[in-house]
């Protein structure tokens, strides 16, 4: 087992003892030694070789020697182009490494520099014949790695006998160089140098990011759509979507790979914010988010942040929504191409670990296996994105749908005269009432005190000489989008969407209320206490004259989204136009917005003479309870809720009794369900719908109805869609009624 020997003062070679395995220095000799585990290069001295045995660990130098170093004599002494040293002799002959030698690989994490005298061993790490880097970012003396460099001045070149070796070195390093690309983060300088000095925080640093980064990346895969749906079986199920993107990435060139990598982590950003927008939307309007359709809503739903919780409140809510939906993209997509470095880094495992998962994929999904109700082979993404794609094709469908269906209108051609006969002479009221869904008569928290107020209510108007009809009506819309409503039950049409809304109110389509202005037998007002800005869509439904929020003489306060009590809006609605002598007949649409969200905190009945200009209410209001509290108790905004039905409920039945006459028709009904909070999962959009009315042969017009006699419909009566009762009521106060 020889050692490596070097070139002594006159060209002969001396060689280290047997098992030496440390290269050792004379008194005389100025060179630091660096420990090597690669085999030394052997010297050539006059032609003359001499091999280091297999085991032999470094080569000392001779007493006179510098080992490493050009002598002052020589011609040239190059290291090797894959990084292996050299030394002359003074005879001018260069040694050289041989080609299998693995003294210096460029993989190297430090090197040796020959200080100017000739000593070596210097280590420079920020010198430019340093590599690399270990993984933590530091520079470090790789035990058996090290570099000879040439002294200042000379040019260092390759012995001719040793090119081929230099050829396969240097493609070697090219190999290696094609690595690094394959591994960005193979050497990477640290945060500022803080990898540097910390390695063993900065690995660990670089675990847990990476641990997190796969953590994002499966709750994006898996989150469902709907917050009752996110349970823990979710997110152990296995995406077919991930296994097959994991596949490509894997599958594809660096260049191609890296693309992909941030295009799939900003795509999958965006399906999980439409994902939050979906929950959002199901819990408001029991319904996905449309994306053709909806966009207009995001504006409506700034306007009720602000109309509920203050300017300040709603500029909060904008900022966090942003900052939530900038934050998603960048951490998606950030995290999707750590995980495809990490993937390439690992390339065996990954690629064996990604057809282990697409075969417990198809294993699973032939077999059916579950955990629970919740299978654990999904494609739920998949499906997910499928149906936004048939959405979107309903939706740009679906202009053209409506544009048919509003041109037909059994009404369109009849006379004036015609119309309506039967009511001429009376006082219609259309009374809308925000949120009074079927959830407040048949939810069995909700039945017995909804039930009193209506049974109370049938007394007292039968007390006053009225009498009601009741059934239901399916709305078009659950939780909000009460405009919706209005529109469906007005023009006879099914009004689903923003864009129906904007076709129906730019076209000639009549509604129930052009109807009544268009027989000339009635003034047609609007009482509209939950608009406060400009309505240009009031002239299209045919109204004489708009009463808004700030023209019904109220100076209270605001609860919380609603500008004016109800009790407040009727006793207006016979102040400015129901009290007055020497009238017309009215047909008024009422829009009563107390039971509107978040219902509190909700005004109360009070004497109708204290009413005054409303600053009464201010008392009342503080007496009220604080909506921020109430929402963090489902119970207690269920109890709010009811509160605020019951009150709209008094409002109009105490209305009725006090101004009522035997020319007032009262039809009442509710816009919609309201939030699933309240619903509790009920998906329904039955609202009640009632006729009330002195004048007996009013009710007789409609006993064919099959109506239930009294306030609260009964739970087996008639359900129309909204759409049907403007062209069932006008048949039947009509001649041919």
């Amino acid at each position: 087992m020889g050692d490596a020997g070097t070139s002594g003062p006159e060209g002969d070679v001396d060689t280290t003892e047997p098992d030496s395995s440390a290269a050792r220095t004379d008194a005389d000799s100025e060179t630091d030694a660096v420990e090597s585990d690669s085999d030394a290069a052997p010297a050539d001295t006059d032609g003359d070789t001499v091999t280091a045995g297999a085991d032999s660990d470094t080569a000392a130098p001779g007493p006179d020697s510098h080992a490493g170093t050009t002598e002052p004599g020589s011609d040239t002494a190059a290291a090797g182009p894959g990084g292996h040293a050299g030394t002359a002799s003074p005879d001018g002959n260069v040694d050289a490494t041989e080609p299998n030698s693995n003294t210096t690989p460029a993989t190297a994490d430090a090197t040796v520099a020959a200080e100017p005298h000739g000593g070596a061993g210097t280590r420079e790490p920020d010198s430019d014949t340093t590599p690399g880097t270990t993984d933590d970012g530091t520079a470090a003396t790789h035990a058996g790695s090290g570099t000879a460099a040439a002294e200042p001045g000379r040019d260092a070149t390759t012995h001719p006998d040793h090119a081929p070796a230099a050829r396969e070195e240097g493609a070697d390093a090219g190999a290696q160089e094609a690595d690094a690309e394959e591994e960005p983060d193979a050497a990477k300088p640290g945060w500022f140098g803080w990898r540097r000095r910390h390695p063993r925080a900065a690995r660990g640093v670089s675990v847990c990011t990476t641990v997190l980064a796969g953590l994002l990346v499966v709750f994006a895969l898996l989150l469902p759509n709907r917050i009752e749906r996110i349970e823990f079986a979710s997110f152990v199920r296995i995406p077919a979507e991930g296994v097959l993107l994991a596949g490509l990435l894997l599958a594809l060139p660096p260049r191609p790979r890296r693309i992909m990598a941030v295009v799939a982590g900003v795509f999958l950003g965006l399906v999980t914010v439409l994902k939050f927008l979906d929950m959002g939307f199901y819990q408001v309007l029991a319904r996905p988010f449309d994306l053709v359709l909806d966009w207009i809503l995001i504006e409506h739903a700034t306007d009720f942040l602000r109309e509920t919780f203050g300017r300040t409140g709603q500029v909060l809510a904008v900022i966090g929504v942003i900052v939530l939906l900038v934050a998603v993209l960048v951490l998606t997509t950030l995290a999707v191409v750590r995980l495809t470095n990490l993937m390439v880094r690992h390339r065996p495992v990954a690629a064996r670990t990604t057809l282990i998962l697409g075969t417990a994929w198809i294993t699973c999904m032939t077999l059916g296996v579950q955990i629970g109700t919740v299978p654990i082979a999904t494609k739920g993404n998949a499906e997910f994105l499928g149906n936004r794609v048939e959405q979107v094709r309903a939706g740009l469908k679906d202009a053209r749908v409506f544009e048919k269906q509003a041109a037909v209108d059994a009404f369109a051609k009849t006379p004036p005269d015609q119309l309506l006969t039967e009511l001429r002479g009376k006082d219609v009221l259309f009374t809308f009432i925000e949120s009074y869904g079927r959830v407040a008569i048949d939810d069995p928290a909700m039945a017995e005190q909804t039930d009193a107020v209506l049974k109370e209510g049938t007394s007292s108007l039968k007390a006053a000489g009225f009498e009601s009809r009741s059934g239901w009506l399916q709305s078009p819309v659950t939780g909000a989008g009460s405009w919706l409503a209005h529109s469906t039950f007005l023009s006879g049409l099914w009004i689903k969407n923003q864009q129906r809304y904007r076709s129906l109110t730019t076209s000639d389509r009549m509604t129930l209320t052009n109807y009544f202005r268009k027989s000339g037998a009635w003034r047609t007002v609007g009482i509209v206490p939950g608009v406060r800005r400009a309505w240009p869509e009031g002239k299209y439904f045919g109204l004489d004259h708009i009463y808004d929020s700030e023209h019904l003489g109220y100076h209270g306060p605001y609860f919380s989204w609603t500008p004016v009590p109800d009790q407040f809006s009727m006793e207006a609605f016979q102040r400015l136009e129901h009290g007055k002598k020497d009238r017309e007949p009215i047909m008024a649409e009422i829009i009563l917005a107390s039971s509107h969200n978040p219902w509190s905190p909700i005004a109360r009945m009070i004497d109708w003479e204290d009413l005054g200009d409303g600053s009464v209410f201010h008392r009342i209001k503080k007496e009220g309870t604080n909506p921020t509290e109430v929402w963090k108790d489902p119970e207690k905004v269920r109890t709010e809720y009811r509160r605020a039905i019951e009150y709209s409920i008094r409002s109009l039945t105490e209305w009725v009794e006090r101004y009522g006459d035997e020319d007032t028709v009262l039809v009442f009904l509710g816009d919609h369900q309201p939030v699933p909070t309240v619903t509790a999962g009920d998906t329904g959009k039955d609202v009640p719908i009632t006729i009330v009315a002195r004048d007996k042969k009013v009710l007789e017009r409609v006993a064919d109805w099959g109506w239930t006699d009294g306030l609260k419909p009964a739970p087996d009566a008639p359900r129309w869609g909204m759409d049907k009762f403007r062209d069932r009521f006008m048949t039947a106060y009509g001649p041919q009624g």
